[in-house]
């Protein structure tokens, strides 16, 4: 960010990769766990002429960073996406993405729970080694920018209209009770229903009325 706001090239396919972090946050300027072993990396993907719009790089990075979870996990269990920005398994987080307006493009950010999870009140978390995986912080981290390079191509090539069907796809079944809110505000309740064609979410409520959520805290409701 720094280094764009000089006016400095950054050239696409370029990652900055942590050890450890001493300032990491997460959406709304909260703290992100730093646990050693962990990936923690940051990419840049400039804006072109015809390109989707960036906000849904988030779209995108979800892919990415699901698709090299999936590698990592045996056949029993899968990765699931949860709108905007989280990476799910056995309904408990194991990655996040934060992405960062900068001049020319955008800063993708992702950390992904690869030797420790956090503790987290109130949400249930996990690590890969948990999970029975013992893959490097490297090693991830290369599969991981691969797999995010032949990403960020298809959503050039292609549109968006190819990344919405197979998001939709590896996230949580359509009908998945849904909150949405920020913390200390008033939530809305239902169901989810999809993406709409920008990349915002479709809530239903339970009138029946479909609700385009753009931004906001979503969260999975467990019902017995």
């Amino acid at each position: 960010m720094r280094r764009l706001a000089r006016g400095e090239a950054v050239q696409e396919g370029y990652w900055i990769v942590a050890d450890r972090q001493t300032a990491g946050r997460g959406r709304h300027g909260r703290s992100w766990f730093d646990g050693a072993g962990n990936f923690m990396g940051s990419t840049f993907v400039s804006q072109r002429a015809g390109d989707p719009p960036l906000s849904t790089l988030a779209l995108v990075a979800g892919l990415a960073v699901q698709s090299t979870i999936d590698e990592q996990l045996g056949v029993d269990r899968q990765a699931l996406l949860k709108w905007p920005n989280d990476v799910l398994v056995d309904g408990a987080k194991i990655a996040g993405i934060l992405l960062e307006g900068a001049p020319g493009g955008v800063v993708v950010g992702i950390g992904v729970n690869l030797e420790v999870a956090p503790k987290v009140l109130g949400r249930a978390t996990t690590a890969l080694r948990k999970l029975g995986s013992t893959i490097s912080r490297n090693t991830f981290a290369q599969l991981l920018a691969d797999t995010f390079d032949r990403e960020v191509e298809r959503w050039r090539t292609y549109g968006l209209e190819p990344i919405l069907g197979r998001w939709q796809a590896a996230a949580h079944p359509v009908g998945t009770p849904l909150l949405v809110g920020e913390p200390g505000e008033a939530q809305l309740e239902g169901t989810f229903a999809g993406l709409n064609p920008d990349g915002s979410l479709q809530l239903r409520l339970a009138d029946g009325a479909l609700r385009a959520i753009h931004a906001g805290e979503v969260n999975l409701v467990e019902r017995n």
